[in-house]
């Protein structure tokens, strides 16, 4: 790899691990762990089963518990099985999870204060190269 490619892995690395850390104070700021505050977040869509979480979650199924039980006892989220498979749990979250959620979201303000740095010409051109790097199937130019 040349020195340029190092150096824009570098500045990706920079800007996810600058991300999650902000993203991990926000959530801490309202008394949440960041995957805490995730799932909150997943369930702000409605309900969803204790396995659907943990797939979009991208994590095992024992973690999803851990977090909704921490979170139930909070009074952010209620666990109530499934009317079609009461082997099923579905997990809503509560007005007061709503309004955690809220607070994670205001706290969380890197995205838009380091957008705001960018013009808005910047802005779009940001915008297109992001979109033709997170496509799927995209091959590099030779």
């Amino acid at each position: 790899m040349t020195g340029a490619g190092s150096a824009l892995d570098q500045q990706l690395w920079d800007l996810v691990y600058a991300y999650d850390a902000a993203y991990d104070r926000a959530a801490r700021a309202a008394g949440l762990s960041a995957a805490q505050a995730c799932l909150l977040d997943a369930l702000t869509g409605g309900s969803r089963s204790m396995g659907r979480l943990a797939v979009e979650l991208l994590c095992d199924a024992s973690n999803v518990t851990q977090l909704v039980t921490r979170l139930e006892a909070g009074g952010l989220v209620t666990r109530v099985p499934d009317p079609d498979d009461r082997r099923v749990k579905q997990v809503s979250i509560t007005p007061a999870g709503r309004r955690v959620c809220r607070a994670v979201q205001r706290a969380f303000d890197f995205p838009s204060d380091r957008l705001g740095r960018l013009t808005g010409r910047e802005r779009s051109q940001l915008s297109g190269l992001l979109a033709k790097l997170l496509a799927p199937g995209v091959s590099s130019p030779s």
